[in-house]
């Protein structure tokens, strides 16, 4: 994820503040995780110096407010209409695993389960998860983690095919 389009997005729609920006990137994430307060504002700081942020002032209670300039929005479009390429040979465990038949590693079968446990756990955890958002009517974290779903549920499938082919 980009700290800098995130907050280029959320200037995009209104002005705001650094702790509102760390706030709502959160919420972006998901159940990704938590961002650095001090990650917000260096990229602001960066933002500013790129021209593509300027800071509008303060609010109500002394918070400096910052908002898009028109290069902003003109790099935030950009970006949003690059396509992201798929390198599956960069992925983490395809690597970990190529490397272990590189070698003729005699645990594969023993990675391979680690790996199908971890993922049906995170199945588990995430489709608790999308139940709760469509109960509660989030559909941009409902999307999200249907997201995340389809892509462990590829991921299984390719262990599966592994499996398959190395019996």
């Amino acid at each position: 994820m980009s700290v800098k389009y995130g907050i280029l997005a959320l200037l995009y729609q209104q002005k705001t503040h650094g702790y509102e920006l760390k706030l709502e990137l959160e919420a972006f994430l998901g159940i990704k995780g938590k961002i650095n307060p001090g990650q917000i504002y260096t990229t602001v700081d960066r933002l500013i110096r790129d021209q593509l942020v300027s800071s509008v002032g303060t609010d109500d209670q002394e918070r400096k407010l910052y908002e898009i300039t028109g290069e902003g929005r003109r790099e935030l479009e950009k970006w949003l209409l690059e396509p992201i390429p798929h390198y599956s040979t960069k992925d983490d465990f395809h690597f970990k695993w190529s490397c272990a038949r590189k070698i003729g590693y005699g645990k594969e079968r023993q990675m391979l389960d680690q790996q199908k446990a971890i993922i049906m756990k995170d199945v588990m955890d995430l489709t608790k998860l999308k139940t709760e958002f469509l109960i509660q009517g989030d559909e941009h974290r409902y999307l999200l983690i249907t997201g995340s779903l389809l892509r462990l549920e590829a991921d299984l499938h390719w262990i599966h095919q592994i499996e398959n082919r190395s019996q």
